[in-house]
């Protein structure tokens, strides 16, 4: 389960880019806190802590308890604003939960046991089509991350949503269809070999003037925040 952060915030007193800059040149980060049918928050944090909660690499996916003047808000990080030029936090938006809210997280995905993948022992390489599966959980059981067992994987075989075991109670939020995962697909150097060694049928090799033939002429081909 990914653990739960505390970030302390100050309100803001005045909105609008002007003061959203006056913040940032003392190292503060403007941001709002909504959702939960209450009215939107408009608060200030650290950046320096902002900016090590972020580089945990799971921030987007845990609660934060942000504490605004001694009052407790249980959020969910929803989006961060970064500059262009500098990559820092410029404004980040928090959603209000409740303690077991049902909430839609994307939690990152990773490969264990590669090393008893015979596929992969053959030279066979892992393509990973999604990074992180997007969840529908309990707010107080979001999972850090997923893990997948490769074991016994061989070049052509796929990992598909339904043999993701998921932590209880917790569901893909993609449910129309058995999406997937990862796959292990031949090393190029394999697939050359084999298209090498490929000859064509008589059927493919179009004979001298079939397009004149036909009647056909062949087409030359062309070459800040609000």
């Amino acid at each position: 389960m990914s653990e739960q952060l505390t970030l302390p915030a100050e309100a803001r007193e005045r909105a609008g880019k002007g003061a959203s800059r006056e913040l940032r040149r003392t190292g503060r980060v403007p941001a709002v806190i909504y959702g939960d049918k209450k009215e939107p928050l408009s608060v200030h944090v650290e950046e320096k802590l902002l900016t090590k909660m972020l580089s945990t690499g799971h921030f987007m996916n845990t609660v934060v308890m942000i504490d605004a003047g001694g009052k407790p808000h249980r959020t969910l990080p929803k989006d961060v604003q970064f500059h262009p030029v500098t990559s820092r936090p410029i404004h980040v938006d928090f959603l209000r939960i409740g303690e077991h809210s049902q909430v839609h997280v994307n939690v990152p995905v990773v490969f264990l046991n590669d090393e008893d993948a015979p596929g992969i022992k053959r030279g066979g390489v892992l393509n990973i089509v999604r990074h992180d599966l997007e969840l529908v959980c309990d707010a107080a059981e979001i999972p850090e991350q997923i893990e997948i067992d490769l074991t016994g994987l061989e070049i052509g075989d796929s990992v598909h949503i339904s043999q993701v075991k998921l932590p209880k109670g917790a569901k893909s939020a993609i449910d129309d269809r058995d999406f997937t995962v990862a796959t292990i697909v031949a090393p190029s150097a394999m697939k050359s070999e084999e298209g090498d060694n490929e000859t064509p049928s008589a059927a493919d090799v179009p004979t001298v003037g079939e397009d004149e033939a036909e009647g056909e002429t062949p087409e030359a081909e062309g070459g800040e925040e609000a």
